[in-house]
């Protein structure tokens, strides 16, 4: 009843239409819907889908503010995760944008990362015992880095609005300005026929009532123009916190060296270039990969990155995993062995179908073996 009631909202009819009385076939995946059009996919902007996460932030944003415990299987942090919400407004009063920001600390520092790291963590279910901390010291200290980041947000939508603006001023400013110059030269030859004494007083009249309403039209779009870009910002909006502790387990597959990583992505990186293509390494994004490479054709590359002292089994994350489904043969999977020594760079298109990893469900990771990497994977040159 809840749901429906928030579902029957004017605004919220106007944004994303109406939710019915049920859905007797559906699914959440979009694999499987182009597969059955009969199916109702549900996702992001469908009606119930949204009605329901407008439920669910209503009846547990506390929840969400008082914090939650989670561990890092790799071992990299310890400290805590501040969320924000950041929205940006424009000139007409819409939403020019708005977006999740995120900030690790360990109350020394404070630094931003993706809110998607979250999906690299393991929750903890039952933790033994309520820890106190200073919740608005944290929010605040983080504030002063979402408020930052939230200008530089509000400038990439500046960037874009006036890339916009060029583009009405050049298609629809003109196109209307161009009409309203061929109108004066209709009613130009109007004014001459009507002073030979023909009749043409009710075409006068519809040429010059047209003439006001593209010259109204342009008013409009040059005001709705200028005021599209005049943007203001709002304080972020605290959503929540979470405390991130490193995993204590005996999986050396799943911690992670960043001195040996960042030698692994500069192998990577050199190979790329080698190889004619242009990468960029997109590691501190938490995007599912580390490197985005195109070639000279603008074929993509998504690369994720593994490097090892020796030969050893890895681990991919969720997001990783997710990815590589995603993205099928467009995905790489990059193991370089021996990283500190004498790299091997072994290369493996396509991960989610050429290989079966161990689904550790307990620790979000995806363990493949090293005899299936050296089996299935093809070896580089260098």
């Amino acid at each position: 009843y809840e749901i429906k009631k928030i579902a029957e909202d004017e605004n919220f009819k106007m944004f994303y239409g109406s939710i019915s009385k049920k859905y007797p076939k559906a699914t959440f995946d979009k694999e499987v819907y182009q597969k059955d059009s009969t199916l109702e996919f549900i996702s992001f902007g469908h009606p119930l889908f949204e009605a329901v996460l407008a439920w669910v932030e209503k009846n547990f944003f506390e929840a969400l503010q008082n914090g939650a415990i989670f561990y890092d299987p790799e071992g990299l942090f310890n400290g805590y995760i501040v969320f924000f919400e950041g929205e940006i407004k424009d000139g007409t009063g819409e939403i020019a944008g708005k977006r999740l920001f995120s900030f690790f600390t360990d109350l020394k520092i404070v630094k931003e990362v993706s809110p998607s790291i979250i999906w690299d963590f393991v929750e903890e279910n039952n933790p033994s015992e309520k820890e106190e901390i200073q919740i608005e010291e944290i929010e605040k200290n983080a504030r002063v880095f979402a408020i930052s980041a939230l200008e530089r947000y509000m400038q990439e939508i500046l960037k874009e609005r006036e890339r916009e603006a060029k583009i009405k001023e050049k298609y629809g400013i003109n196109s209307l300005e161009y009409l309203i110059v061929k109108l004066d030269g209709d009613l130009i030859d109007l004014e001459v026929r009507k002073q030979r004494g023909e009749d043409v007083e009710i075409a006068i009249w519809n040429k010059q009532e047209r003439k006001k309403e593209y010259e109204k039209a342009k008013e409009e779009l040059l005001d709705t123009t200028k005021r599209e870009q005049i943007l203001t910002m709002s304080m972020p909006r605290f959503l929540g916190i979470i405390k991130v502790e490193p995993l204590k387990q005996k999986d050396k597959e799943m911690k992670s060296d960043p001195e040996i990583e960042k030698i692994g992505m500069e192998y990577a990186m050199e190979y790329e270039r080698k190889q004619g293509r242009n990468p960029e390494n997109v590691s501190s994004e938490n995007l599912g990969f580390d490197i985005r490479s195109i070639d000279s054709e603008g074929n993509k590359r998504y690369i994720e990155v593994k490097a090892r002292v020796e030969i050893g089994d890895i681990a991919l994350t969720q997001n990783e995993w997710f990815k590589a489904q995603r993205f099928g043969d467009d995905y790489y999977l990059y193991v370089i062995f021996n990283a500190s020594t004498k790299p091997e760079l072994i290369i493996i298109k396509n991960p989610a179908k050429n290989l079966k990893p161990e689904e550790k469900i307990e620790l979000v990771r995806y363990l493949i073996d090293s005899k299936e990497i050296l089996e299935k994977g093809e070896k580089s040159d260098g």
